[in-house]
């Protein structure tokens, strides 16, 4: 099936069909920088796999871009693909270069900063709801 016009990709129930899914980041990545819609906060990003409690995000980020200061309800693991991102945490700030990963905690409040350009894979794993 093709996107509709209003998105930019198809719909995630089809994007994470089937029980086995082949991630290419570079051909996403390469896909991502090419698009023409405009760039927000200085990064465009895709979910490329989500399913219960697991999340897969790739970022492409240009020099400069930013995540504003936010928190995830689950273990997030911070992974520079290329470049040079800086996380900051309300204890420490972080350069997480090429081939290194950033794990913290659920609920840590982060932001991200691409100090050159560089592409960024997120994975969240969120918490079960407390029960009732």
């Amino acid at each position: 099936m093709t996107a509709p016009d209003s998105r930019l990709r198809p719909p995630p129930a089809e994007r994470f069909a089937g029980p086995e899914h082949h991630i290419d980041f570079d051909t996403v990545l390469r896909r991502l920088r090419s698009e023409a819609s405009p760039v927000r906060g200085g990064h465009r990003q895709e979910t490329v796999y989500h399913r219960g409690a697991v999340r897969l995000m790739l970022f492409a980020f240009d020099a400069g871009g930013r995540l504003e200061s936010h928190q995830a309800p689950g273990l997030v693991t911070i992974q520079s693909l290329h470049g040079t991102l800086q996380v900051t945490t309300a204890t420490a700030r972080y350069d997480v270069e090429p081939l290194q990963a950033l794990v913290l905690d659920p609920g840590v409040p982060h932001d991200v900063e691409a100090r050159t350009e560089a592409d960024m894979l997120l994975t969240v794993h969120l918490e079960p709801p407390p029960a009732p």
